[in-house]
């Protein structure tokens, strides 16, 4: 038998970016034709996606983990590299996804309702793209962005109209399975019910669903018996609806104080849905009692007693036997009604299908600097563009560390670390990279003429012998006295 999962916890991996290609163009009679790199393809994304035909968490509960696929690599002749291929989960109607932080960042309502779960990776520039006025022909590429790897939480509430709560053995299931087509398990030992039960009912041109909620018992909103797990399902309910057990035989047990006894927990139940999607908490939403086991004598005559009393409160009353199938039709047109009331008073947001991204929306900015708690006279930079950078330059490629260090300088890291006393020789943290700052090093804002991978500001001998290899060049030209004194 199927199992019916409710809650999981998903790790979601994007794909990993393809790194950019590092090509010059070369054929007969055309040794150097310039730059060809192609760039990286993107990486997958993780997306889930809502599918009428799936109910339950079951499938990530033996398999919590998705991997999208990574993105490939650039190649020469301006070839970009394949897009990896993303990963779609479907997930059923009423799946809501909470991140990290517990917060709730999706919740996905609505047939074909997506949400970008993990996005791929950027991939990297080819030295095609990276091609410009002070880099005719760069000797580097630019790696592909790791994907993001997250841990969230989805959680399934049902999409019910009506939901039914009760003590364990009020006859919940046995209401369903008689108003619509639903089979549910039915048996006389409390908690017979493990999972809620969806079933559909037709009145007349109305229809509705309806589901029952595993017995609830006092204490359900603070985690006792089943309620947490299971109180949730009621949260997207219009109508909750009170089924009594006119014939128990436990002492110290009336139909009034049952009642009183599961107000008093959906009262204090909130509902994580109440406010942002336009639903009440549970204490506000229409009520119904139904008054079961009227075929039993005493059952009946106990349903007679107390109709008045819970009247009086406003709640219609509808005493019935759902074995007998008595009194079935009363109930049924009565809850269309009250669902078709609640609607109208209550109408839904304009049906989208946004493509949702995990974030927080607000606008970030572009860095901070600030100081190393750990280490006196050290700083550390914060932000998505430098971090990103970082994470692209090869380090082992003098050129592309130059070429980081313009962009950084240009974002303006470097004047503000000045203006918050950085020291030459400072220790500078970007993501995962420490580095001695330098404000000697000057910002590139004409050719480079240096050979292709190698940038000699970046060391103080090479900038010399990058100096002397132009005035060498300069005498030959006969551009200067070779006599003249040269101050590299």
């Amino acid at each position: 038998m199927s199992r019916f999962v409710d809650r999981v916890v998903l790790h979601v991996g994007a794909g990993n970016g393809g790194h950019g290609c590092t090509s010059v163009h070369r054929e007969k009679f055309k040794p150097f034709g310039g730059p060809d790199g192609g760039d990286g393809g993107r990486g997958g994304s993780v997306i889930l996606e809502v599918d009428p035909g799936v109910h339950t968490l079951l499938d990530f509960h033996f398999r919590p983990h998705a991997k999208a696929g990574n993105g490939k690599p650039g190649m020469g002749g301006n070839r970009h590299g394949a897009r990896g291929e993303d990963l779609v989960l479907r997930v059923p109607e009423g799946t809501m996804v909470i991140d990290e932080k517990g917060r709730v960042v999706a919740d996905l309502v609505g047939a074909g309702t997506r949400f970008v779960a993990a996005r791929g990776g950027q991939g990297g520039l080819g030295n095609a793209a990276l091609a410009g006025r002070t880099r005719k022909a760069p000797g580097f590429a630019l790696l592909g962005e790791e994907g993001p790897s997250r841990e969230l939480v989805l959680e399934l509430k049902s999409v019910a109209d009506v939901g039914l709560v009760g003590f364990p053995s009020a006859g919940k299931s046995s209401l369903v399975s008689v108003l619509s087509a639903a089979k549910p398990k039915i048996a006389d030992y409390p908690f017979t019910t493990l999972a809620p039960n969806l079933g559909v009912v037709q009145a007349g041109d109305e229809t509705f669903t309806v589901a029952d909620v595993p017995g609830l018992i006092p204490g359900a909103a603070e985690g006792r018996g089943l309620g947490l797990d299971f109180l949730r399902h009621l949260e997207r309910c219009a109508v909750l609806v009170h089924v009594v057990d006119c014939a128990t035989f436990e002492p110290g047990r009336d139909p009034v104080s049952d009642v009183d006894a599961l107000e008093d927990e959906l009262a204090r139940y909130r509902p994580a849905l109440s406010g942002d999607h336009g639903l009440s908490d549970l204490a506000d939403r229409p009520r119904a009692v139904v008054l079961n086991k009227i075929d039993v004598p005493d059952g009946a005559d106990l349903a007679e007693m107390v109709t008045e009393e819970f009247a009086a409160r406003g709640w219609p009353v509808y005493p019935i036997s759902a074995v007998a199938r008595t009194g079935l039709r009363e109930l049924t047109f009565g809850l269309a009604e009250m669902v078709r009331t609640y609607r109208a008073d209550n109408p839904p947001a304009e049906p989208s299908r946004p493509v949702l991204t995990l974030g927080t929306g607000e606008e970030e900015e572009p860095f901070t600097v600030e100081p190393d708690p750990a280490e006196p006279g050290a700083f550390i930079v914060r932000g998505e563009r430098p971090e990103r950078w970082i994470k692209q330059t090869a380090f082992d490629n003098d050129e592309a560390v130059g070429y980081l260090a313009d962009r950084l300088a240009r974002l303006g890291v470097e004047a503000e670390l000045a203006r918050q006393g950085a020291r030459p020789g400072a220790s500078v943290t970007i993501g995962d990279v420490a580095f001695d700052w330098d404000p000697q090093i000057p910002v590139a804002d004409g050719p480079v003429l240096d050979n292709r991978g190698t940038d000699a500001r970046l060391d103080r001998t090479e900038r010399v012998s990058a100096a002397e290899r132009r005035q060498a060049k300069r005498i030959r030209r006969g551009l200067v006295d070779p006599d003249e004194e040269f101050d590299a």
